[in-house]
This record gives C-alpha cells, structure tokens and sequence, in this order.
C-alpha cells in the first residue's frame, strides 16, 4: 500500500510539474501573425513569424489561477509581398520607427474543454501604435508532446488605435476593421 502512495504522489508531482511553470515562444516552429484588409479592389495579407513572448502558470493545471501571458510582434516585420506598400504602412501608417512593437498582456480567464484541447478567453491589453485597448481574445489550445500549439483570429478597427485608415491610390481606401490570426507555438522552459 505504501509503494501505491508513493506511486500517485509521484505521478501527481510529475503531472503538476508539466503544467505548471513558464512557456516560452519556441521561434523554431512554425509561427505566424497574419492580418488581413480589403479595399474595394483587392484584399491583401501581411504575414510575419517574429512574434516572442511567454505564458507564466501557477498551479497544477495548464491555466493555474495565477497566470499571466504576454506576447509581442515586431511591426516591421510584416510582408505584404510588395515592397512599396510594405515600406508606405511601415513608414505612413504603423510609424515603426516610435512604435516598433505591438503587444497583448494579460490573462486567461475562462476555460472550456474542447473537442480538441481547450478554448480559452484572455483578457487584458493589446498596444499597437501607442494605443493601449482593453481586449477579449478567443484562443483554441493544444497540448503537443513538446509544448502548446495557440492558434486565434480576432480584428480590431484602425481608429481605435487612432491610425488613418490608408489609401492604396488615390481613390481606394484600406478598411477600417483588420483581422488578425495567430498561429504559434509554446515550449516549457526548464527548471534550475
């Protein structure tokens, strides 16, 4: 009886030690952050892998009551695939140069088992272009043999974060609602 104590104690521990800690962004996966506008013309993504940033836990589960995630972008990474349009949103629109980084900050808040892994909602601040707004993000996550894989679609409006919404030409205005997904990978961090 006393070798099966030992044994739940220490499958518990081990299980415990698995949730519980800090995920860091693994920048070798295969990560991306896509935003998507429309004109009347044409529509048009830009897509970057530079996103860093960590989720800290703790407690026994995968989203301990304390936990915190922070993850950022550097803005002028972005590819449109046209150099011109890249250079016009970098330099005209996201102003890089004074602000070269957008960034969430916050926490999960609800949880829900999914058919695959757990849908998430995270509360907290997105940064973008000096502006901070309170957000709600819907996540789907998934455990892996090696991590978490995170993936999410959310948009904001462009005046909320007080940027013009540019015109291509003359005449054809980018949308004021930008959509966002994310898709990005979370290794544990070891303990020393």
């Amino acid at each position: 009886m006393r070798f099966h104590s030992l044994k739940l104690v220490i499958i518990l521990l081990f299980s415990a030690s698995l949730h519980a800690g800090e995920w860091q962004v693994d920048k070798k996966a295969n990560n991306s952050v896509i935003f998507s506008s429309t004109t009347t013309l044409l529509d048009f993504q830009g897509k970057t892998s530079a996103i860093d940033g960590y989720y800290y836990n703790e407690g026994d589960s995968l989203f301990g009551e304390k936990n915190e995630l922070y993850f950022e972008v550097q803005l002028a990474t972005f590819d449109t695939g046209n150099g011109k349009r890249d250079r016009d949103m970098r330099e005209d629109v996201l102003e890089t140069d004074k602000h070269p980084l957008s960034f969430f900050k916050g926490t999960i808040s609800k949880v829900h088992q999914a058919e695959e892994g757990y849908t998430v909602t995270a509360v907290g601040d997105l940064s973008l272009h000096g502006i901070v707004q309170k957000m709600a993000i819907i996540a789907q996550v998934v455990e892996m043999d090696n991590g978490i894989k995170i993936s999410s679609a959310f948009s904001f409006l462009l005046k909320d974060f007080k940027i013009a919404a540019p015109s291509l030409l003359a005449f054809v205005k980018v949308a004021e609602k930008i959509e966002i997904e994310v898709n990005f990978e979370l290794k544990i961090m070891d303990k020393k």
